[in-house]
């Protein structure tokens, strides 16, 4: 037999207080993330937001690209979210990255595809893993070094996308040794090139405005991005 219907009055209904805005927020977040799949999404979404994760939403809407239209693959933003949630650890299971890869309604078979250029077993390590996402996400080691910066910058939007010397030169050398048409020394002659620059960026910079002292320890300066070089 079906259930009487019940009749409830205002008074009898609790609505937590903080519902309203847990449901403000999960729109917000769906409207500038425009996941292919709001409901994969919204699992991935409620679960890392119950144990206090990095959520899977973007900084902001990406304008899809013309060759985007139907396209639910990996993009720069999609990159930076994964990178976000994964980047308090050293190194990510492979089984959790792939999930928070399902979640952003991304193909497993790209996921996959991805690793097959660096396999590895059952882990791997974040700052590679958004490397081997970037080179991806360009078609040369030039575009692909300029998202990383893009993503890994602290810089605001449009500004000179600067990172450490450190984890530019770490990714550069790593990105290049798996390019087996790049000779080591031509990589070393690079890096060594840029470093040069950086310095002499950084000590021009200081004696302008001295006080800046180590705000400009070991940044890529504007003029000194991965752009100013062509691929090998």
């Amino acid at each position: 037999m079906p259930l009487p219907d019940t009749m409830f009055c205002a008074q009898q209904i609790h609505i937590p207080p903080e519902l309203p805005d847990i449901l403000k927020q999960f729109t917000k977040a769906a409207i500038r993330t425009q996941p292919a799949d709001v409901l994969q999404w919204s699992a991935g979404y409620f679960s890392a937001l119950s144990r206090g994760d990095p959520l899977p939403v973007k900084d902001r809407i990406e304008m899809p690209m013309a060759t985007q239209k139907t396209d639910t693959g990996l993009t720069q933003g999609l990159l930076k979210v994964l990178h976000k949630q994964c980047s308090h650890k050293e190194y990510v299971e492979l089984a959790d990255l792939e999930q928070k890869w399902k979640n952003l309604c991304l193909p497993v078979e790209k996921f996959r595809a991805l690793l097959q250029l660096d396999p590895c077993e059952n882990k791997i390590e974040g700052i590679k893993f958004l490397a081997l996402g970037c080179s991806m996400l360009g078609g040369s080691l030039n575009t692909a070094m300029k998202h990383l910066c893009e993503i890994l910058t602290a810089d605001p939007e449009g500004g000179p996308a600067r990172i450490p010397f450190e984890t530019f030169s770490y990714v550069y050398r790593y990105l290049s040794g798996l390019d087996s048409d790049i000779p080591a020394s031509d990589t070393e002659s690079y890096l060594s090139s840029l470093r040069d620059s950086v310095r002499a960026w950084r000590t021009h910079r200081l004696e302008e405005h001295p006080w800046l002292g180590s705000k400009l320890d070991h940044q890529l300066g504007p003029a000194l991005g991965p752009l100013d070089r062509e691929k090998h």
